[in-house]
């Protein structure tokens, strides 16, 4: 099912990739702003998780801490990072049966000990009825959510791919009565690596639920909008996959390997960076919001139809929405998650 709300642009539309690069460099180098939120709340309790008594060469939970009785910080040993990682778990008003768990991966600003999806995507309360569990990502900020090559200097040793698919999955399950199905969503810099997680492991994911990003890793939009994420929280591209000749970018590239995804239930959405009713006089960010996330979002849009029109081809189907008005903001990847849930929970089976 295609949601066409607007006209498709074309690549002469666009400038034949030269106009959108030069947009997407100017976007990016700002960066749409987000909205300012609350903390997390103080842990209520903590506890050595009994798992991690038996401790072997995999990873494992260290401990558990409340935030309140139905959302937890999980610590874990990974192997892979060598290091202890934070996600959090929400956790369904009934909890005697075993049930699905949806990942939820931040976008670019991804901070470690927190989620953008509690304190600006309204999560925690949407989720405050759904028989799943969700776990967030904390942390991970401009790392696409890949294993990288090699520890950059700036962002530290990124493992993200085996850490999601083959060492947190079996712990969660195992903690919190997962029954072993898991779809998995995220937006901008996470909506290309849940769709990359995706694609890297077919049958892993159920589902797919994508907002506002970019899906190809080889052409010069890829890798230009891919540089200027990790520059700018000073990473070095090169230690992810090596330099842009490396098969590595292929082989993560979705739109060329999209027939692995066939199968999966998706829902990809974006907007057209044109000013929606966010973008008023009375929003204090209303200049940098039109500025910078308006062609940022327009990028998205392009990269949103590439990835439509191999899905077409290749006879796959998917739910693709095209919103008229939006930019790269909080305020409509809020509106994106009720919207996407009926894709994501016949995927869960919920």
């Amino acid at each position: 099912m295609r949601s066409d709300a607007i006209t498709r642009p074309s690549l002469r539309q666009l400038g034949a990739g030269a106009l959108v690069t030069a947009t997407v460099v100017g976007a990016l180098l700002g960066v749409a702003p987000t909205a300012t939120a609350g903390g997390i709340p103080n842990p209520a309790a903590a506890q050595t998780d009994p798992s991690s008594a038996d401790r072997s060469d995999g990873a494992y939970i260290t401990r558990i801490e409340n935030i309140t009785d139905r959302w937890v910080r999980v610590f874990v040993y990974s192997p892979a990072m060598q290091s202890e990682q934070e996600v959090q778990v929400l956790l369904p008003r009934d909890t005697s049966a075993s049930r699905p768990t949806l990942y939820m991966l931040d976008g670019r600003s991804a901070a470690p000990g927190t989620s953008n999806w509690t304190t600006q995507g309204n999560a925690v309360e949407f989720f405050e009825d759904k028989p799943v569990n969700v776990v967030l990502t904390t942390g991970g900020r401009a790392s696409y959510f890949t294993d990288w090559d090699r520890p950059d200097p700036a962002l530290g040793n990124y493992k993200w791919e085996t850490f999601l698919t083959e060492e947190l999955p079996p712990l969660i399950d195992d903690r919190f009565d997962g029954n072993g199905i898991q779809s998995i969503a995220g937006l901008s810099m996470g909506a290309q690596s849940a769709m990359m997680l995706a694609m890297r492991s077919p049958g892993l994911y159920r589902g797919v639920a994508a907002y506002s990003g970019c899906y190809e890793t080889t052409g010069d939009l890829g890798q230009t909008q891919m540089r200027l994420v990790v520059s700018s929280y000073g990473g070095d591209i090169t230690n992810m996959w090596g330099p842009f000749t490396d098969p590595k970018w292929a082989e993560h590239d979705v739109v060329i390997n999209a027939e692995k995804l066939r199968g999966t239930t998706m829902y990809v959405s974006t907007a057209t960076g044109l000013p929606g009713p966010n973008e008023n006089l009375g929003n204090p960010d209303l200049i940098p919001l039109v500025t910078q996330g308006g062609p940022i979002e327009a990028v998205t849009n392009f990269c949103t139809h590439q990835l439509d029109d191999r899905l077409r081809s290749l006879g796959i189907p998917a739910t693709f929405v095209y919103n008229p008005v939006g930019v790269h903001t909080w305020a409509y990847w809020r509106d994106e998650l009720p919207k996407s849930w009926p894709t994501l929970a016949a995927s869960l089976g919920v």
